[in-house]
């Protein structure tokens, strides 16, 4: 060491012009800034700005996510990692090939696979050419025009080879908007008074929200909370408030918001409406799925309608578009989506109610929730609690699809068995098929067999036989089908729709579905996995991933032997 006098120099360090990455191409940052325009570059908004970029280009190069990630001001990686994490955003990276301009999706989910959906991903290949990219895909919500395929944004019903030819030979590539309901024809018909009465002073919050509660309302995209005891606890959290509403509706075998937005939008807005004025919401977000873009077509025209000629004050609306990833059709998986991050679920407590979007007091809504809010207010509580069967009360929008001639939104009484819904709604079985076994929600619902086809459709009614309703989405399966080819299907859903965020879920689904693709199941193991997956998964789709494999084993016995 040298002398309390020595100087010691110091190595000068370089300090770089730029943060280290991929350097910003001028001519891909000219281009992302002419996409966004006057857009405000803020984080939120990123996914919005993905879409743009890939409607555009048809994919997201690196150059672009790099222009982007300037534009921003977010480091490259924070833009990729959201980019990655969505089935619908095609990454290109340097020196690959960008896909081909015209991609077709074939949905592969339960409803579809029985319809023929196989056979279209083996032969549209072979029959489309190179020019053209066939992919399988999970459910679009078009089961009940299974077999589902998807032109670009051109959904083809009942799709054969001839017809996915002749959408692509009319560049059928663009969704059309649906024909439904006009803010003019629903002002017509005596809609958006009830909001501008509430705002008015001639309804208050109270009595509003005690009428909600005295009709038994819950909430219908799955978890069945009642919905004014919502509107209570969000109210009594210090503000200010957001709603998101959640219609991203990617469980298989539902498609029943897709339904209702397509004839009657905007008595789903007055009631989301009605529904933040009650819980003293100052804006509003609604995150729609990506599959839907005829919907989001709708939505974006009848909400500048309602914008342009208010019949009140109206709060802030925001629509937001998904990217294909099931898992935000959790609460607060979407709300991280809503916020421009991977859609991952959050740890609860806190609960969204308290800590939800930008960190504020949340109430979230599935669509059909608040669809019902002015027929409930307008009729009265009794008239929809008036409705049930079986000791059960009020009205279900049952998503049917499978081997029945009538599959479709039926809405029937709570409290209906399976052999009601397929008998007085749907028209039967279809013929040369009997009733063999259904899911009486949707893929994570459980599969339960005819025999059992007579237990009450309901909240509350199936959870002792390892079973739910959720979002009453019913598949019906015949004879034609198995049981355990059903449950492989469903877990090779949840395989692929697992958001990986946590290891019970992301190697569960993976190591359940290799242990039941086996032609003899190793019971035991399966359900000890199946018990670790319920107990230690974050979120529900870890959590109800087992139960059609553990139907299967109780139920099916001789299929699994």
């Amino acid at each position: 060491m040298g002398g309390p006098d020595q100087v010691i120099p110091i190595k000068p360090v370089n300090l770089r012009a730029t943060p280290k990455g991929r350097g910003v191409d001028p001519q891909a940052l000219a281009q992302v800034q002419s996409l966004l325009g006057d857009a405000p570059r803020r984080r939120d908004l990123l996914i919005e700005h993905l879409h743009r970029i890939q409607d555009h280009f048809g994919h997201l190069s690196a150059p672009h996510l790099a222009a982007l990630a300037a534009e921003l001001r977010m480091a490259q990686a924070e833009v990729y990692e959201v980019a990655s994490f969505y089935h619908h955003f095609d990454l290109v990276k340097e020196g690959d090939e960008a896909p081909a301009a015209i991609t077709v999706r074939v949905c592969d989910s339960l409803s579809c696979e029985m319809a023929g959906a196989k056979t279209l991903l083996q032969r549209l290949p072979e029959v489309l050419g190179k020019n053209v990219r066939v992919i399988p895909a999970p459910c679009v919500g078009r089961c009940e025009t299974a077999p589902a395929v998807v032109v670009h944004q051109h959904p083809v019903a009942h799709a054969t080879i001839e017809r996915v030819q002749a959408a692509i030979k009319a560049k059928q590539t663009r969704c059309d908007t649906p024909k439904a309901i006009n803010y003019a024809r629903y002002r017509q018909s005596g809609g958006y008074q009830l909001i501008a009465d509430c705002l008015a002073g001639k309804h208050t919050r109270d009595a509003i929200t005690h009428i909600m509660e005295d009709s038994g309302l819950r909430g219908l995209g799955g978890a069945g909370f009642p919905a004014g005891r919502k509107w209570r606890l969000v109210a009594a959290e210090p503000g200010p408030h957001n709603m998101a509403v959640n219609i991203d509706e990617g469980e298989p075998g539902t498609f029943k918001d897709r339904w209702y937005l397509e004839r009657d939008p905007h008595r789903f807005l007055e009631g989301m409406l009605v529904a933040a004025w009650c819980a003293g919401v100052g804006e509003i977000w609604i995150y729609l799925r990506d599959e839907y873009h005829g919907v989001r077509a709708l939505l974006e025209r009848e909400l500048a309608a309602l914008k342009k000629n208010p019949p009140c004050a109206l709060p802030p609306i925001h629509l937001r578009r998904g990217a294909g990833a099931y898992i935000c059709g959790e609460e607060s998986a979407m709300i991280e989506s809503i916020e421009g991050k991977r859609g991952m679920p959050r740890l609860r407590p806190p609960y969204v109610a308290q800590v939800g979007l930008f960190g504020y007091p949340t109430l979230e809504h599935n669509m059909e929730t608040v669809y019902w809010v002015r027929d409930i207010v307008e009729r009265g509580a009794s008239w929809f609690s008036s409705h049930g069967s079986n000791g059960r009360k009020g009205l279900r929008s049952f998503s049917v699809s499978g081997r029945v001639k009538k599959p479709g939104v039926h809405v029937a009484p709570a409290g209906i068995t399976v052999r009601e819904l397929i008998d007085q709604y749907c028209g039967g079985m279809r013929d040369g098929h009997a009733f063999y076994a259904y899911l009486p929600g949707g893929a994570s619902g459980g599969i339960l067999p005819a025999s059992m086809g007579d237990i009450p459709l309901d909240f509350d009614t199936l959870q002792p036989y390892g079973c739910f309703i959720g979002s009453a989405a019913v598949v019906i399966l015949s004879d034609q089908d198995r049981a355990k080819d059903a449950a492989r299907n469903l877990m090779h859903f949840f395989k692929d729709e697992s958001c990986g965020q946590c290891t019970p879920c992301r190697v569960g689904t993976a190591k359940a579905l290799a242990l039941i693709e086996q032609p003899k199941w190793n019971q035991s193991l399966l359900a000890e996995l199946s018990q670790a997956m319920v107990d230690a998964s974050i979120c529900g789709l870890g959590q109800a991933a087992p139960n059609p494999v553990q139907c299967v084993i109780k139920y099916f016995p001789d299929e699994v032997a």
